[in-house]
């Protein structure tokens, strides 16, 4: 791929001025890490077709080997930060920046399952932590069905954990399940036998019973690798359960709270690359005589997105802050900061396909063998909207605590 770097309007349009001390130096060690293991190989990740085989594999541990993988954990086992959810956030949008889908596998291995994790036993948290954090262990974070996505309520669940004397065996089917192909643990969300509760499971993708279906084929996100996870008759010891068993819907809610606001960051890193790539072409393109950047449209529509985008940054900041004081819905600004930085991402990576014109519409101009990343930017940023609560539902979880659930419903 030969497509030449752009300079980052954000170091100099944007200021990381309220950040706790020992989280300050988190962006210039994550955006080492992305530009060591991550920028050489992004393009290549975006374009190529899902496949167990295509599972970025350098890029995941390339970011494991340079601490990323440990920002969002405690001592002994990761970095022990003050404000873990806030670092954490900020390596997302550091990634999302050159790769939308390894931010994706970045919140599930990191974000998804660090949360879920925080629920688990001790002796439990302490002999999976450090294969995670060190990459030698993948994680998958199972929610999804093929009929309950959106709605979680335990009664939509066809997946049931059926209790034993020895623990819990399960038996049913997740869908879209980022990381499954390769995992090695998966965070499962359950119904609870024949009740209307719901259990979370730390389930052994190595046990009998769990088969991984053929990865998924998508517009893209391609490096994020999903497909159907089926188990059947799997058994699970009764102290892998994620917190007290019937209980499990909160234990996934409090997990993709977290989430929502990662794909927050993961949206402002995307929307950053969209709009470093329009200035750079702004100020690059001439027609009819004078640079595009010349043009009061142009000038204004950006300066209008990166006020957007400043204010995306720092909701996502505020949201993930009040989840490291303690607050683990994180409401109504998770879901804000998610709808927002996601629309966000799609607007500027409109704007900007529009700026490029048909080299933003192209992946490579076959006669002088230029590419072109817009095209992969446009086609990645739509999931964002959907995925970890779509826009719409957040719109709704933003009106109850406005107006009120007595109204609303």
């Amino acid at each position: 791929m030969t497509s030449e770097p752009v300079a980052r309007t954000a170091d100099r349009m944007w200021h990381d001025v309220f950040l706790p001390d020992d989280v300050a130096h988190v962006r210039s060690m994550a955006r080492a890490a992305v530009a060591t293991h991550l920028a050489p190989v992004a393009r290549e990740i975006a374009q190529r077709e899902e496949s167990v085989e295509a599972f970025p594999w350098a890029a995941f541990t390339g970011l494991a080997s340079a601490g990323c993988f440990a920002v969002p954990f405690e001592k002994p086992f990761g970095a022990g930060l003050s404000h873990a959810m806030l670092a954490t956030c900020i390596v997302t949008e550091e990634i999302a920046y050159e790769s939308s889908s390894l931010a994706g596998v970045f919140d599930g291995q990191c974000i998804l399952n660090a949360r879920a994790l925080s629920f688990a036993q001790p002796q439990v948290r302490e002999s999976v932590l450090p294969g995670l954090i060190s990459g030698e262990l993948v994680f998958a974070f199972a929610t999804t069905e093929p009929d309950a996505s959106s709605d979680l309520t335990p009664t939509a669940l066809k997946t049931v954990a059926t209790r034993t004397p020895e623990g819990f065996v399960v038996n049913g089917r997740k869908r879209w399940i980022t990381n499954s192909v390769v995992a090695d643990w998966v965070c499962l969300l359950c119904r609870d036998g024949d009740s209307e509760d719901a259990t979370m499971l730390l389930v052994d993708m190595h046990a009998p019973g769990v088969t991984v279906g053929t990865p998924d084929l998508k517009m893209g996100h391609r490096g994020q690798i999903t497909a159907d996870i089926v188990f059947d008759n799997v058994s699970v010891p009764a102290d892998h359960s994620l917190g007290e068993p019937g209980r499990g819907l909160g234990t996934a809610l409090a997990s993709l709270a977290a989430g929502r606001v990662g794909i927050a960051a993961a949206g402002v890193g995307v929307a950053q690359a969209a709009l470093d790539l329009a200035i750079a072409r702004l100020r690059s393109r001439e027609l009819f005589g004078r640079k595009l950047g010349e043009m009061q449209y142009w000038q204004f529509k950006l300066a209008e997105r990166a006020t957007e985008l400043e204010a995306a940054r720092a909701m996502y900041q505020k949201a993930a802050v009040r989840l490291d004081r303690g607050d683990r819905s994180g409401e109504p600004e998770a879901s804000m900061a998610k709808s927002f930085a996601t629309r966000l991402a799609n607007d500027l990576a409109r704007d900007a396909l529009q700026i490029y014109g048909g080299y933003g519409f192209a992946r490579q101009v076959s006669a002088t063998g230029e590419t072109y990343r817009l095209e992969e930017i446009f086609r990645d940023a739509k999931i964002l909207e959907i995925f970890e609560g779509a826009n719409e539902v957040l719109q709704w979880v933003i009106a109850r605590r406005l107006i009120g659930r007595d109204v609303t419903g």
